[in-house]
């Protein structure tokens, strides 16, 4: 039978006449007991910081399934009590992971043009500079495998309307619960890392979608072709139009690689312009040769920078998916479809996405097809598939298959 034993302070010693052959005493903390020895543990009302627990060869154990309370997010939880993050990070395929579109090729982007999946390129001018996944090749910073990286083509002098900058436009359904223009708009942390040959002050800047409200911030590279850790506090904007629980654009994040000062602002306040960056930043395109390397993207709701939300590969495809699928282009002769019909008459296929996509589809038919007794493809979308339909030229069997590169891109970005 336990012995009970209430302590006279915090330091006072249990006499040895007070155990029983079980080491099993009942010690009394205020209102907390703790039952030692071969019987259950139970914490009531208890607080313990900077404790030290040594249990000899003895197992302890704790039941997670009866554990209650909520860490924080500012402090690198979940805020529930269920620990599962779901959507920490607003930002898709911040790790520069997929990469449909090119598959790792380097290009000199144009106006609108992606590279890494969810990442698209705004350029007021062509060919100052060209984008790779993993571009140079160096060393990732612990944790990652890929990043986004940029080389300047030429020292450009950047004119006062002039625009370089890669972004992201967050789906409204994603950002509906910061509350953006009302008096309950949430504090958000944006965080990455970053790699370049030049140091400086260098900008960007978070914005709605009607591009008149913008918060344009700035951050510091001190050492040259060194990973940087990034991480800017922005209070929400409780005035203004943001775009809610839609499939629109509801916060557009930005980094400016030569901004002129027609689209540059101070930075650290909310403004009721259209900015792409902070004024004074650093121009990346103006110098021949800079690079430029990013990674590790996020944003998330709190004022703390917490650790990166790092999501399955299967996952995060899926969700780049909803806005980008590439058939398989490198299948080669790949059958779509076949089968036997009379003359003159219409055959179709219908295939269903991977994920339902944002909005219905802008198909691309790339390539070239090889047809028997039919022609063709057309292709008609909805949010889930798309049906490809072959007109039959004669009585008989027709196949469509995708030749030797073939292929459709299906798009609904924003």
């Amino acid at each position: 039978m336990a012995v009970p034993y209430t302590f006279g302070s915090a330091t006072t010693s249990i006499p040895l006449s007070q155990l029983d052959s079980n080491f099993a005493t009942t010690i009394t903390l205020g209102n907390t007991a703790i039952q030692l020895g071969n019987t259950v543990t139970t914490l009531n009302n208890m607080t313990l910081g900077n404790v030290t627990i040594s249990s000899g060869t003895s197992n302890l154990q704790t039941n997670v399934a009866n554990a209650t309370g909520v860490l924080l997010e500012a402090n690198g939880g979940t805020g529930t009590t269920t620990g599962y993050y779901g959507f920490k990070n607003r930002i898709i395929n911040g790790a520069m992971v997929i990469d449909q579109r090119n598959a790792g090729a380097s290009v000199t982007p144009t106006d609108g043009q992606f590279i890494t999946d969810r990442f698209q390129l705004r350029c007021s001018q062509a060919s100052k500079f060209t984008a790779q996944q993993n571009q140079g090749s160096v060393t990732t910073p612990v944790g990652f495998l890929n990043y986004l990286g940029f080389t300047s083509s030429s020292a450009y002098s950047i004119a006062s309307g002039d625009y370089f900058m890669i972004r992201q436009q967050i789906e409204g359904f994603n950002t509906a619960d910061l509350g953006w223009g009302t008096a309950n708009a949430k504090t958000v942390t944006l965080s990455f890392q970053v790699y370049s040959s030049l140091t400086g002050t260098f900008g960007g800047s978070l914005q709605n979608s009607a591009a008149n409200r913008t918060y344009p911030f700035t951050y510091t590279i001190t050492t040259a072709n060194t990973w940087t850790s990034i991480s800017i506090i922005i209070t929400g904007d409780t005035t203004g139009t943001w775009v809610g629980a839609t499939n629109g654009a509801g916060i557009i994040f930005q980094l400016g690689l030569g901004v002129g000062s027609t689209y540059s602002g101070t930075a650290g306040a909310w403004a009721g312009a259209n900015y792409f960056s902070a004024t004074g930043s650093t121009q990346f395109v103006a110098t021949t040769g800079a690079t430029f390397y990013i990674t590790g993207v996020q944003l998330e709701k709190g004022s703390t920078a917490t650790s990166f939300d790092y999501r399955p590969y299967g996952t995060e495809l899926a969700l780049c998916q909803r806005y980008f699928f590439l058939s398989d282009a490198t299948a080669g002769y790949a059958y779509y479809g076949s089968g036997y019909q009379a003359a003159g008459y219409q055959a179709s296929y219908y295939f269903y996405y991977p994920v339902p996509m944002r909005t219905t589809a802008t198909i691309t038919s790339n390539g070239t097809w090889s047809l028997v007794n039919c022609t063709g493809p057309l292709t008609v979308a909805d949010l889930k598939g798309h049906n490809v339909y072959v007109n039959v030229t004669g009585t008989g069997v027709y196949s469509l298959r995708s030749g030797s590169s073939g292929y459709f891109t299906f798009s609904a970005e924003l």
